[in-house]
């Protein structure tokens, strides 16, 4: 490699985070630019995690799949390796890990991922499996031993789905225990239930939500949780005897790069950072309030699309424009999602049976990823893979 980070006529791609974001960025490049860019993986981890499904797990549709990052990153026809990049020096395209090492580049891609912490004093938060005191609390529930759960959401970047699955398995669990005195109420600051998929989907979600008895309060903000109630904005308390909420999300770029005040880096429409050159960012974080595995992979196509045409891999690179599907586990027949966030295609949303579009058993759909995964999933090359169900 020469002093300026050229390995050869390539050049030198060097992407912070392998997780969904930075795998689907070296697999897109792989495709769109072999021969004209040499692509390393830089990530803290030695092992890519893939968990699909997270409040699915109590309907026995939980698959976790783990592979090591050097192989891994190979089949992306890239290279790995296990630092992590804590700075970046964009004047001189540096980028420097935690031991000191100052690895050069032509293009950097950041996908360093969000930070989950607790949202609400006082409440149990869902940190992304039925576990720990959220399995207590489903343990409680179905002994009857709660007159009134309230599941809840931060505001701000988030993802919603999980909200409502819970409010729908508990109903669930409620239903085949026969404590039919409880009350499930769903408390979020969004106007209408899953409104990011569009209008008539949110109508959809709340007709579902009204059939199987569960409450829901809009646009009231948690605050936080104590003696038996919920303190919400507008000034409100509501009665309570478990509360769940999801976590907010804080972004964790490296330092060098401009982010706003929740650590969350802006972008234009092909992920490139603002005000720099030959840096970009995609997934979780970047500003785009939505935090979907999906949506991820659609930016860091939007990426490697760029990427690509710089270096004469493409003509016209593509702008990120979000597509939202998504999968409602309803303790009973699944409906899927459909829905675009960002307008300007008509109200198209969705609530169906069907899928429309591609939508791969509920998992994160990725235009390479998804193939990868199954690809290795059949070929049984996995590090390690957990099912399990429930009767």
């Amino acid at each position: 490699m020469t002093e300026d980070g050229h390995c050869g006529e390539k050049q030198k791609v060097l992407i912070a985070g392998a997780g969904v974001g930075g795998i689907e960025t070296a697999l897109a490049l792989d495709d769109l630019a072999r021969g004209l860019v040499d692509v390393e993986l830089c990530d803290r981890r030695s092992e890519f995690v893939f968990r699909p499904f997270t409040v699915a797990e109590p309907y026995g549709a939980v698959r976790s799949f783990r592979y090591d990052l050097a192989g891994l990153s190979e089949r992306c026809g890239a290279s790995f390796r296990h630092c992590e990049i804590v700075s970046v020096d964009p004047a001189n395209r540096r980028a420097i890990c935690a031991d000191g090492t100052r690895l050069p580049y032509d293009h950097l891609v950041v996908a360093t991922g969000s930070r989950m912490l607790p949202a609400v004093p006082g409440a149990i938060t869902f940190w992304g499996a039925n576990e720990g005191q959220v399995s207590d609390v489903f343990s409680d529930l179905r002994g009857g031993r709660l007159r009134r759960l309230v599941l809840t959401m931060p505001a701000g970047h988030s993802w919603a789905l999980p909200l409502y699955e819970m409010a729908l398995l508990a109903v669930t669990e409620l239903e085949r225990t026969d404590h039919g005195g409880t009350q499930v109420t769903v408390v979020t600051p969004e106007d209408g239930p899953l409104e990011v998929f569009g209008r008539r989907a949110a109508s959809q979600v709340e007709a579902l939500l009204r059939e199987r008895g569960v409450e829901v309060i809009t646009a009231a903000h948690p605050v936080r949780f104590a003696d038996g109630r919920l303190r919400v904005a507008p000034a409100r308390d509501i009665a309570a005897d478990a509360v769940i909420s999801t976590p907010r999300f804080e972004g964790q770029p490296p330092a060098g790069l401009p982010s706003d005040e929740e650590g969350f880096v802006g972008v234009d429409e092909h992920g490139g950072v603002a005000g720099l050159e030959r840096v970009y960012a995609a997934g979780d974080v970047t500003a785009f309030p939505l935090k979907q595995g999906a949506l991820a992979t659609q930016q860091a196509d939007a990426v490697a699309e760029a990427i690509a045409a710089a270096v004469g891999g493409v003509p016209t690179p593509r702008p990120f424009d979000p597509v939202l599907r998504g999968v409602l586990w309803t303790g009973r027949e699944p409906r899927y999602l459909y829905g675009r966030p960002t307008g300007g295609h008509g109200d198209r949303s969705s609530l169906s049976e069907r899928p429309e579009g591609p939508l791969r058993e509920g998992r994160v759909t990725a235009r390479y990823l998804t193939p990868l995964v199954d690809r290795l999933s059949k070929a049984g090359v996995v590090a390690g893979a957990v099912a399990s169900s429930v009767p």
